[in-house]
């Protein structure tokens, strides 16, 4: 009986690490100034959609009945324990919808200034050494970067390929 439930445990648990580490994204590099490239929009890289989202404290206060402001903002503070780990959550997130038509390197990069920073220029981005198909890249503005520096008032989005820029979105604030 043992030696049939000692490998039965060992791929519980190799399944088990597997999920554990399935479906965490790594970091965003971050960049501070980030270099001027050269556009040259191509097709085949589209961004198909972007949602911003804003989750401040000074809002967060305010009554509503709104059910879909009440499930973001639960949503968002859901598993934080204190008032500590809910403050390392207020901030800007955006969500990038992409699709790319053949497969090659991509790289995801976020330009925003922030309201205490005035015309400063700060950037995140994702390397996708095999981009292909549809994705989402996900970036955030959070913590204590945004309690310091404020919300974010302009950004753009860029996708970049072979140091070009093959397609971008920005807001109607960015210059």
């Amino acid at each position: 009986m043992r030696s049939i439930f000692r490998p039965l445990v060992a791929i519980s648990v190799l399944l088990l690490a597997a999920c554990a580490t399935d479906g965490l994204e790594p970091a965003p590099t971050r960049l501070s100034g980030p270099p001027a490239l050269p556009l040259v929009i191509d097709g085949d890289y589209q961004i198909r959609k972007i949602l911003v989202s804003l989750f401040d404290p000074e809002t967060t206060d305010i009554p509503t009945r709104n059910e879909v402001i009440l499930f973001e903002r639960s949503r968002r503070i859901f598993g934080a324990v204190d008032s500590w780990e809910i403050s390392k959550r207020f901030g800007n997130t955006f969500s990038i919808h992409w699709k790319v038509r053949k497969p090659s390197p991509l790289t995801v990069r976020l330009e925003y200034r922030q309201a205490g920073l005035a015309d400063f220029v700060q950037a995140q981005e994702f390397h996708y050494p095999e981009a292909r198909g549809s994705g989402t890249t996900r970036f955030g503005v959070v913590g204590d970067e945004f309690l310091e520096n404020g919300r974010v008032t302009a950004w753009r989005v860029l996708l970049i390929v072979d140091g070009r820029i093959v397609g971008f979105s920005q807001s109607a604030m960015w210059r």
